[in-house]
């Protein structure tokens, strides 16, 4: 019987798989490397031969240009491919448009490495499928108990409520450019607000793209101060490194926002001077994990950044075989 660590094993570059000579979410350039989605900490630009889903390779060639890798294979949802006697099969990970994760199986052994991912739906992406696996390798992003995140809609209701209460002000929401900013929007959306909602620069280009791919996001016009304009009562999206750049200060007495999951730390929102903290995350909370490892129920579980601490205790106590990466270079980008 073979072991886990032949079929996949950490490395410095990131997780590698020996049989099928390809890494997956490496952090520096490879020949062949299997991308989970398209944050910068988990897609980078260089390498020979890029697999990932039709999403994700549209997300790097808008975000890097399109020479971003010698060659693009696109896996949609649920295709096998193999390479080197290896299947690897890409499934929904709900964590933005296009993120998978990528089921790795080699002389019936199965392993999936879940990306980031989280569990509660999301109307701009694909939900998370669980699937059953000898090897679950895990983030832990909020891997502890203290991380619960509330109900979404009761995060964007705070937002209409504001603007209800301050008519006068602009309300800028900082939300991460890939995935966070869309899904805020469309959660706008469907909490009631149909006027047009006004975006940062940064934003346009990740904002067409959703919508090319058939997300709807309504009215958008660009957040550009005109003379006798300064957007009271509106909604403008940014991203959150903007709240405190000096273009924020040009808007009416703007109400600062932060959508980030981190937001339910007090000193954060403090250290940011925020405002309005919406606790709005990507990333599956302490619930969702533990819930994901019930459901999955492998024989062994890897975790590969994040709270490696807090999950590693809960699998103690329940008995199940687990270990801790302590991968490097993969970045919290809600910070």
């Amino acid at each position: 019987m073979i072991r886990p660590e032949q079929l996949l094993c950490p490395t410095p570059k990131g997780l590698y798989c020996p049989p099928g000579d390809f890494y997956v979410d490496p952090v520096v350039p490879v020949d062949r490397a299997v991308i989970t989605h398209g944050h910068a900490d988990h897609a980078r630009s260089g390498h020979g031969t890029v697999l990932a889903t039709p999403a994700t390779l549209d997300i790097m060639a808008t975000r890097y240009g399109e020479e971003f890798t010698a060659t693009r294979q696109a896996a949609p949802y649920g295709e096998t491919v193999t390479h080197n006697g290896v299947e690897i099969r890409l499934v929904p990970a709900g964590h933005v448009l296009g993120s998978a994760q990528a089921v790795v199986r080699w002389n019936g052994l199965t392993m999936v490495v879940s990306g980031d991912y989280k569990r509660r739906r999301d109307p701009t992406c694909q939900g998370f499928e669980p699937v059953p696996c000898d090897v679950f390798i895990t983030e832990a992003t909020f891997g502890l108990p203290v991380f619960r995140h509330p109900d979404d809609a009761g995060e964007v209701g705070k937002v209409l409520a504001s603007l209800v209460q301050f008519p006068g002000r602009t309300h800028m929401l900082g939300a991460y450019a890939l995935g966070k900013a869309q899904r805020v929007i469309r959660l706008l959306r469907e909490g009631g607000w149909e006027r047009p909602i006004y975006v940062h620069g940064a934003l346009e280009r990740l904002n067409r793209l959703y919508e090319d791919h058939g997300v709807d996001l309504g009215p958008l016009e660009p957040a550009t101060i005109e003379k006798g304009r300064d957007f009271a009562g509106e909604i403008v999206i940014c991203p959150p490194s903007a709240l405190a750049d000096r273009w924020s200060r040009r808007f009416a007495d703007p109400v600062s926002a932060f959508c980030s999951g981190w937001m339910s730390v007090r000193a954060r929102a403090r250290q940011r001077a925020v405002e309005l903290p919406l606790i709005i995350s990507d990333h599956a909370d302490w619930d969702e994990l533990t819930a994901t490892l019930t459901e999955v129920s492998p024989g062994e579980v890897w975790i590969t950044h994040g709270r490696e601490e807090g999950l590693l205790r809960w699998c103690e106590l329940r008995g199940q075989p687990a270990r801790a990466l302590a991968l490097v270079g993969y970045e919290e980008e809600e910070t």
